[in-house]
């Protein structure tokens, strides 16, 4: 992991500063007082009905009214989250500019040869917004309907069941990784710019497999032009509980999860960073948000902190960058 925090510090400018682990974030009395006086803008590194998207603009309904102005949600897809991510870094630090990533903001550091931004040193941390499971959801043409059968399947197919993303380093590219690497199934994996068209795909048959969070599949699985065989998380999803888990199928361990966390460029005054925290934390506490994420498949997110959500953050990158060392995975 790099650290890179640099600050020059005057005691006429700065009352403190703070290193998160990811950035600098410096306190400014002056820009607090006045902060927010004109609208945010929430990058959205993914194209609309993802749940990156769908988290922003359910947080979108409570979240201008406490800070006095408006958000302005801005779709930037591509490049598995990387193109919207390298916008945000390089904004102003501000806190006019945000970002709402997933898993991929930090495996895609390991994944990919070359990164045009440091998610660790370019960026800080707010608040962590939703998790959600992934569920592993066929097309109804497979002649599989158990996680046992599936890895039966590919096992007489090697390499002819694709398995869809959202785009590489997603939170549904890697459970499919770490699917294919503990179940010993050859299995390709077929990205994509972002959900939506992932599900038009699948749903036509063009590719078998994915591994995505009910808010995506689980009305295409009601409906019955998709299967859901089992669930990534370690439990049983209430939202579905008589779905299995991949660990009940015979794969202990396999715990994986979509993650949805708001962050802002290095360098935003901590007091900007603790306002934002603390309202998002308000919103996600009030029942009509509560109700709308879960009736998504998603549950409000709680770390504490800033530093608690980059505790969190750390963790789950450590995860994924041992399974790619491991398996030499590597993007261009």
């Amino acid at each position: 992991m790099k650290q890179k925090s640099k600050c020059r510090r005057s005691v006429q400018t700065l009352a403190a500063v703070v290193v998160t682990g990811f950035g600098v974030a410096t306190a400014l009395p002056a820009v607090a007082q006045t902060y927010p006086s004109k609208p945010i803008r929430l990058i959205v590194p993914f194209p609309p009905g993802g749940a990156n998207d769908i988290v922003a603009r359910i947080v979108n309904i409570k979240l201008p009214g406490l800070l006095g102005q408006n958000l302005i949600i801005d779709n930037r897809a591509g490049a598995g989250g990387n193109l919207g991510a390298e916008l945000a870094a390089k904004a102003p630090p501000d806190g006019y500019t945000l970002l709402i990533a997933n898993n991929s903001l930090t495996a895609n550091y390991s994944l990919f040869r070359k990164l045009s931004y440091d998610p660790f040193r370019d960026f800080v941390p707010i608040a962590l917004g939703a998790t959600s499971p992934n569920m592993v959801v066929v097309h109804p043409s497979l002649p599989a309907r158990s996680v046992k059968e599936l890895v039966a399947l590919a096992k007489q197919r090697p390499g002819l069941i694709t398995f869809a993303s959202p785009g590489p380093g997603t939170p549904s590219h890697l459970a499919g990784e770490l699917f294919r690497v503990r179940t010993g199934s050859d299995i390709l994996h077929v990205p994509y710019k972002g959900s939506s068209p992932l599900m038009v795909d699948q749903i036509g048959g063009h590719v078998m497999l994915s591994f995505t969070a009910p808010i995506v599949s689980k009305p295409h699985v009601d409906a019955g032009k998709l299967r859901a065989l089992a669930v990534t998380t370690e439990k049983r999803w209430s939202g579905m509980p008589d779905l299995p888990t991949v660990a009940e199928a015979g794969y202990p361990g396999f715990d994986v999860f979509l993650w949805v966390g708001f962050f802002a460029p290095a360098g935003t005054p901590r007091e900007i960073i603790d306002r934002l925290a603390a309202d998002i934390g308000r919103v996600l506490q009030m029942p009509e948000i509560r109700e709308r994420l879960a009736g998504q498949g998603i549950e409000t997110g709680n770390t504490g902190t800033p530093d608690g959500f980059a505790a969190f953050i750390r963790k789950d990158w450590e995860m994924w960058d041992k399974l790619i060392k491991q398996q030499g995975i590597k993007l261009d």
